[in-house]
């Protein structure tokens, strides 16, 4: 009788995030108790799920009846500010535990935190997942993509609820387990990479079409409508059409042009890029979207730099650049540079997660992580699909432009990719994304590259050594002295 009145899961921290969750886990069917500092969120908790549909939702008030109220193995999933307050929190909630019990962080929490806390709850006897939740507060309440590390015995304990609750895709639901260690929070981590790179090419492609294009907010509304009806078919480029239709309810026009052109962030991005220079990995067009969001904070001094330059006699060329445009053609053009250019941010991505898999025997399955992102989460899209199949074709992949099917659809694209990021350039129309995709996917696509001049002059300065192409070992050459004698 007892068993029968405790709760099946818990859920600490109910923000819009863990509200959401704890709805959705109690809508499918398994009765959740929920727990918050202030009180006065337990009590709006209970009133949605009332609501909502009377959801099996048991309200606590206090980290001990909030642990008692759970059936044993419990699970406790907390969803709070990373960092220290995820630690207070364990704090709070594991000396009422019991060896075999789990902790499961919900949170963008830095994956070595995660690490330490899962040799940390080992040392209690309690098991603990990190597990990455995309989706925002939508997706949190109607199915989020899932992404859990840790312990595979935590993961299985409560495997038939994420199931449920995870985003559902004819393939299955949107969530897998990882694999050990901070894998979940690594992989969300560099989920959110991608996304920024997503965000900044599609920023890109809007700049491009209504500065150059001269394209209204009702005709790129259309043109995304549009895009998400084919192979750019994804939440953010929908979301992006229905930006361009909300009118301004303070003035004329649509509100998308009375938003501050300042970008902000949580940190996932830079934690991205720190990442890849640590394991030699180029993702430059993730870099460039960070170096992007950098250089939108500086309003003010881009403000005076315009006005500076403008009076150094720096003109405008946009309205040259875009004379006698075709616009129909340039639509086109911009939707196949948009597609490449998303390619080379998916490829360097993938080629992140691979070089940390390895680093840390996570044996991560790449096929799994695209399966897993086609529902519930902001980077979900059509293409996922095609993605997860290259990497059944080839587990080995060592880059997705090398896929024989994503390959020909870049060369196919190649010559209207260029004519975009050419044409930009001539109008003084910054495009450092779709640069920086084709930047990667020229360099990456040549067999021989100028790195021979960089490393002679490495040599020349440091003595650092340098191999040969004709022949085997290391060699140093005087440079300078010979230099001089041949002159």
């Amino acid at each position: 009788m007892e068993s029968a009145a405790l709760s099946r899961i818990g859920l600490a921290g109910l923000a819009v995030m863990g509200q959401n969750l704890a709805l959705n886990i109690a809508e499918k069917g398994f009765p959740i108790s929920v727990y918050n500092r202030t009180t006065s969120k337990v009590d709006e908790t209970l009133d949605r799920a009332a609501v909502e549909g009377n959801l099996p939702v048991s309200g606590q008030y206090s980290p001990r009846d909030f642990v008692l109220s759970i059936q044993r193995p419990r699970s406790l999933i907390i969803l709070v500010k990373a960092g220290a307050p995820v630690d207070q929190t364990i704090d709070a909630f594991s000396e009422y535990m019991e060896p075999g019990d789990c902790i499961i962080d919900g949170g963008n929490e830095w994956y070595q935190n995660t690490e330490r806390r899962i040799s940390e709850a080992e040392q209690k006897g309690l098991l603990y997942l990190g597990m990455g939740v995309s989706g925002g507060e939508e997706g949190a309440r109607n199915g989020p993509s899932l992404m859990p590390g840790g312990s595979f015995q935590a993961y299985d304990n409560i495997k038939d609820i994420l199931g449920k609750v995870a985003a559902q895709v004819e393939d299955g639901p949107c969530v897998t387990y990882i694999g050990e260690g901070g894998s979940g929070n690594f992989v969300k981590m560099v989920h959110n990479g991608i996304e920024y790179g997503d965000m900044q090419l599609i920023s890109e492609a809007y700049d491009v079409l209504k500065n150059v294009g001269g394209l209204s907010n009702e005709e790129l509304a259309e043109i995304f409508t549009e895009w998400n009806r084919g192979e750019l078919e994804s939440f953010l480029v929908e979301i992006t059409s229905d930006i361009f239709r909300v009118k301004d309810e303070f003035g004329d026009g649509e509100l998308v042009d009375k938003i501050l052109d300042k970008t902000g962030m949580k940190g996932t991005g830079k934690w991205t890029v720190q990442q890849a220079a640590e394991l030699s990995v180029a993702a430059p067009t993730i870099a460039a979207s960070l170096d992007c969001r950098y250089l939108s904070g500086l309003k003010d001094e881009r403000e005076n730099a315009a006005k500076v330059l403008r009076e150094a006699g720096l003109k405008e060329d946009i309205g040259s650049a875009s004379s006698g445009i075709d616009k129909k053609r340039l639509v086109d053009d911009v939707r196949q540079a948009l597609y490449a250019s998303k390619i080379c941010s998916y490829a360097q991505g993938m080629n992140l997660l691979r070089a940390k898999s390895l680093e840390k025997g996570w044996n991560l399955n790449f096929g799994e992580l695209a399966r897993i992102w086609k529902g519930g989460c902001i980077i979900r899209a059509v293409f996922l699909d095609r993605i997860k199949k290259a990497y059944q074709r080839n587990p080995d992949l060592a880059s997705l432009v090398v896929d024989p099917e994503f390959a020909k659809e870049m060369v196919q694209r190649q010559a209207a990719w260029r004519r975009v990021v050419g044409l930009a350039v001539s109008a003084g129309i910054s495009t450092p994304g779709m640069c920086a995709s084709l930047a990667y996917f020229d360099t990456y696509r040549r067999a021989r590259l100028p790195a021979n001049l960089v490393q002679a002059q490495r040599d020349l300065f440091g003595a650092h050594t340098y191999e040969r192409t004709d022949r085997p070992g290391a060699y140093h050459t005087e440079w300078t002295k010979l230099a001089r004698k041949n002159n």
